[in-house]
This record gives C-alpha cells, structure tokens and sequence, in this order.
C-alpha cells in the first residue's frame, strides 16, 4: 500500500473521531457511521463559501449539536476545518488545501514526467524511478522500464532509507549540513550493501560532492551488485519536489559508465523540470 503522509493524516484523524463519539453511539456499524458522518460535514462546508454556524452544519447533516461539535472539534483540531472568530462560522481549513495540493501536484508531476522516463528507458536500457521524500525515507512514485506488465506497480510506494539511494539523496540535495543532521537525528544507519554510508559525517561528504557535479550516486550503497543515478527535479519555485533515477546490476551492464549515465539522467531531470515550471537562472 502506498503509505503517503496524506493518507495518514487522515487515517489519524478517523481514529480520533471514533473516541469522540457517545456511549450512546456504539452501534455495531459505528465507525463506518462517524466516518460518513465526517466526510458529510466536509462535504456540505465545501459547498458554503462563506461557511455556516454549528446549527446550521447540525441542521444541514442531521446530527445533533453535541456530536457535530465533537467532529468538527476534531477537524478543526487537524486544520481540515477553520472557525471564524468573529462570526463563528465554519469553513474548510488549510489541512484540505494541503491534501488537494499533494494529490494534484502528484498527478501533475507524473503526467508530466512520463515521455522523459520512457526516453531515458529507451536511451540505456535501463530501469527507471520517480520518487518523493517522506521524512527521512523516500518512496517510489512511479517506474518505467521496457517491459509492459504488472511488475511495473510491484515497487510503487514502497518506502526506501534517504541515505543509501541515490534517489533519496537526490532529494536532500539542497539541505545544509544542519538540516541534514537534524533530519537523520533519529535514524539508525544500517548496512545495505558493501558500500552503505554508516554514518552522518560519510553522508554529508557525499551530499557535497554531489552538489558540485549537481547528480548523486548509489554504488552499490542499497544492494549489493546494483549502480544507481539521480539527479533532482525542481518545480517553479526552484525547490526540489522529486528526484528521478536509473539503475542497472553491474554484472549485467559492465558497459556503463556513472559520469555517462548521469548525462541522460540530468537532462531528463531537467526537461520534468522545466515542464514543471523551473527555469534556471544563468
């Protein structure tokens, strides 16, 4: 399953809304209930603009008063709702926004993206990732390669540590030395491969060597036997939303070489970019 921070949120805040119902409630269908119950309250709010008081939310999702305040306390609790003080009505918050965000952008990023990952495919012969970060991991968004069946969607959302694949470390690529440790502060560094970095100071010389060629390297640092390159892709803001990879087994591609290979990795890095909105400042 695809374990998005979006996802999550919500699961939360379904768990939360189950422990603020009555005794009362309790019926056999009820969590099925509080979670409809739920989603009708976000649905009504976000048909009203100018949002609605507490009885009218009671009035429009035939509750009582007493357990629409307790699910919109949750929802206002997780910013999926905002109360006006003034006027005491209700609106959707910036929690949905943030959710309607990430799934778009989402959407964007791998339409966009798709041609350059089937071009980069097709020049190596190689497999290629799309991947985003989710706090000290990154997960697999998307997978292109030259074989066209279900194995395609195997690796999608699976979740991999930052520091031992160049996808990962691609997407830590613009983080300082301070924001790098701080994000690592509570990970444990564990061997992979023969080449695995085991600690922080290893991990951050390598970010710093790859911030001077502006691509990053897995030698052998996930799986033992396997090379991979990536290289970051920006959005208009010029912050890194994603990172895009190829890889290959050294015993079956002897033939290619890291500094090559990042070539068409980085050029199709920066057509998603710029298909996103980036534009590099010369």
């Amino acid at each position: 399953m695809i374990a998005c921070a979006e996802t999550m949120s919500i699961v939360n805040l379904h768990f939360q809304i189950l422990y603020t119902m009555d005794q009362e409630d309790l019926v056999p269908d009820t969590k099925v209930q509080s979670l409809d119950r739920t989603f009708n309250i976000l649905e009504v709010l976000a048909r009203e603009p100018n949002g609605l008081t507490l009885a009218e939310v009671s009035t429009k999702v035939a509750l009582p008063r007493s357990t629409t305040f307790r699910l919109l306390s949750v929802l206002l609790q997780r910013e999926y709702v905002r109360k006006a003080p003034d006027t005491n009505r209700y609106r959707l918050g910036p929690g949905i926004i943030e959710l309607s965000s990430n799934y778009l952008n989402n959407l964007e990023l791998k339409t966009e993206s798709a041609p350059f990952m089937r071009e980069l495919a097709l020049a190596l012969g190689t497999i290629v990732f799309l991947a985003r970060r989710q706090g000290d991991m990154m997960v697999y968004i998307d997978k292109q390669d030259q074989f066209t069946s279900l194995r395609k969607y195997a690796i999608i959302g699976e979740q991999r540590p930052l520091y031992c694949t160049a996808l990962g470390k691609a997407l830590i690529l613009d983080m300082d030395d301070e924001t790098i440790r701080n994000l690592f502060s509570k990970t444990t560094f564990q061997q992979f491969g023969p080449h695995t970095h085991t600690n922080l100071d290893s991990l951050i010389r390598d970010i710093h060597q790859s911030k001077t060629r502006g691509w990053t390297y897995d030698n052998e640092e996930a799986e033992p036997g396997m090379n991979c390159i990536a290289a970051p892709i920006r959005d208009y803001r010029g912050q890194i939303i994603s990172s895009i990879s190829t890889s290959w087994t050294l015993d079956s591609r002897p033939d290619l070489e890291p500094g090559k290979v990042a070539v068409h990795v980085m050029k199709a890095a920066g057509a998603i970019s710029a298909a996103m909105g980036f534009h590099e400042k010369r």
